[in-house]
């Protein structure tokens, strides 16, 4: 029996040290990867080029930072293939998506361990096409257009016509037009593929004076629903112009704690926990979790993060659903907003305009998080 005992002892022993060793293997050779991407992560900043033969200004960051990073360079005018348009930009917007200039290390590995592997900066643009190529038969020259590409906040892009891009409402100027790709589709795709919505239900929208929040409040009521936007106090009368049916202000009044039920909460702040949002959730209610509160990667959006996974976790053993999703540009849907702007019923709500110039100071604004509505910028 000793002997069968110390043989079982022995193969453990092996196993654990066969084990250990690969670990060890295994943490080596992760560290060496990562020194290597690190330390070979570039762009094309680094490439000496002479100047460029046809110059347009476009914002270019080389490095990781904040809005000190960004400069106006001069940039080789982009000529459209055969399947892209050439658009003059007219106007662009800022998302909290551009404040990965600061290259947060949690997403280093999808943007460039060292530095930024896209040098360009912004993605909702709005302008006037100049050219197309010889297979484009959706839009012509004198077009005016509006969506989303990366790079956006430059003077020319070339982008297909199969991607994120629609003609411009008449009714709608260059400037609205430029505020409503990431911040509307974020805010449509939520409310009506995650959330579900249906005319008559009772929404809930925490986060209702943001970027996303403004077009929240129009989207939903264009469902025919009953939209109550959370708010600041300076906000509330901006959010009741855009149609919300009732206000709550954050600052003098906790929202989880009224007789109020919801049958979909659209929460673009996460400042609540799992079981304070289910007591105003509906028994088969739905909660859409579409933000962590403020711009960009800031003190508190761990922690946030965390609390909407531990809220997702738990509603699998719930009747109540807590989402959360990604959205993504497809053309019916800038389609959609197009019409929604056409017919009135969704407008655009915009805080303040800059020049483009003057992006750092744009940047700066939108990260302090206080912004109502979007942050425009106007290219001439």
């Amino acid at each position: 029996m000793e002997g069968a005992s110390l043989v079982k002892y022995m193969k453990i022993k092996r196993i654990l040290k066969w084990s250990a060793r690969a670990i060890l293997v295994a943490l080596i050779l992760t560290f060496l990867w990562g020194f290597i991407a690190y330390w070979r992560s570039t762009n094309d900043c680094d490439r000496k080029t002479g100047a460029p033969a046809n110059p347009v200004k476009a914002i270019v960051h080389c490095e990781y930072g904040g809005p000190e990073v960004l400069t106006l360079a001069d940039v080789e005018k982009p000529v459209p293939n055969d399947n892209q348009l050439l658009v003059k930009v007219r106007a662009a917007s800022l998302n909290p998506l551009d404040l990965t200039i600061r290259g947060p290390w949690l997403i280093r590995p999808i943007l460039g361990m060292r530095k930024p592997k896209d040098t360009r900066l912004g993605v909702d643009y709005a302008g006037t096409v100049e050219a197309v190529g010889k297979n484009v038969t959706q839009f012509k020259p004198g077009d005016e257009v509006f969506g989303g590409t990366n790079g956006a906040l430059a003077e020319y892009l070339c982008v297909r016509p199969d991607r994120a891009v629609t003609l411009k409402p008449a009714n709608m100027t260059f400037e609205q037009a430029a505020a409503v790709p990431v911040a509307a589709i974020t805010a449509l795709q939520g409310l009506r593929d995650k959330g579900k919505i249906k005319p008559g239900q009772k929404v809930l929208i925490n986060g209702a004076s943001g970027g996303v929040g403004t077009f929240a409040v129009q989207i939903a009521k264009s469902f025919g629903t009953e939209v109550t936007g959370v708010c600041s106090t300076r906000n509330l009368d901006m959010v009741r112009s855009i149609g919300a049916d009732h206000v709550i202000d954050y600052t003098k009044e906790d929202f989880t704690k009224t007789d109020q039920r919801y049958d979909l909460i659209f929460d673009l702040v996460g400042n609540h926990s799992f079981s304070e949002r289910r007591r105003i959730l509906n028994p088969n209610g739905i909660c859409v979790m579409a933000g962590a509160g403020g711009a960009g990667w800031h003190d508190g959006i761990v922690t946030a993060l965390v609390g909407e996974l531990n809220a997702y976790v738990g509603s699998w053993f719930v009747s109540q659903r807590f989402l959360a999703y990604i959205s993504s540009f497809n053309k019916p849907d800038m389609a959609i907003l197009g019409d929604l702007m056409r017919d009135g019923k969704m407008t655009p709500v915009i805080d303040k305009t800059y020049k483009l110039s003057d992006v750092q100071a744009a940047l700066t604004y939108l990260e302090t998080g206080h912004a109502r509505g979007k942050v425009v910028i106007t290219v001439d």
